[in-house]
């Protein structure tokens, strides 16, 4: 792959990335269908909150995203609730599954569509680091006050579903028909503007 196109991918993926939180309940044979590395398509839209409180319900989406909309430019109600959009036929990578007690947390890369490849058969140091954030934020955010304007029915009615499959948990998107490279690691440094795959030597890609 070319140096351009990893810019690319990368600057799409976690340039202005920002953390979200989307909470319900989900039986455990749905819970358990999540496996990290997965790649996931939601077909509907993905509505989730800018606010991390205390965790309703058993399990929590905290979702990284560089592309969600916010909605308090459209509606000044939806800032009391910290709304925020991601588009129909959003893609996701699972970076991470944590269990504290009887409540789960699934850590969600929102990635772009011609990422798919790459990020299925790589793991990289950006990674690396927004997990242990991710990591840090649920268990110091677990046991807080739940936040009373996230409680209400309609906001609910909204996140109550899983997030890539059905609620009979079969996924819109056949993760094992992506094609199988040699994994990848990738590192990259920021302040150098450099990047380097499975230990090759550094390149210039800005």
């Amino acid at each position: 792959m070319k140096n351009s196109r990893l810019k690319s991918i990368y600057n799409d993926t976690f340039s202005g990335l920002k953390l979200y939180y989307r909470d319900t309940d989900l039986p455990d044979n749905l819970i358990s269908n999540y496996k990290i590395g997965q790649i996931i398509q939601e077909k509907g839209f993905t509505d989730m909150t800018s606010i991390g409180g205390g965790l309703s319900g058993n399990f929590r989406y905290l979702i990284a995203s560089a592309h969600a909309k916010d909605l308090s430019k459209f509606n000044p109600d939806s800032a009391k609730i910290g709304h925020f959009l991601l588009d129909t036929i959003a893609y996701f990578k699972v970076l991470d599954i944590q269990k504290i007690g009887n409540q789960t947390q699934v850590f969600l890369l929102n990635i772009p569509d011609n990422s798919i490849l790459l990020l299925k058969n790589s793991s990289s140091n950006l990674e690396d680091e927004i997990i242990e954030k991710a990591r840090r934020k649920f268990e110091s955010k677990i046991h807080l006050a739940l936040v009373p304007e996230l409680q209400t029915e309609s906001w609910k009615e909204r996140t109550k579903s899983p997030l890539g499959m059905s609620d009979n948990g079969e996924f819109f998107f056949d993760d094992s028909k992506i094609k199988v490279e040699s994994p990848k690691r990738i590192e990259i440094n920021i302040e150098k503007k450099t990047i380097e795959v499975n230990k090759k030597p550094w390149w210039k890609i800005w």
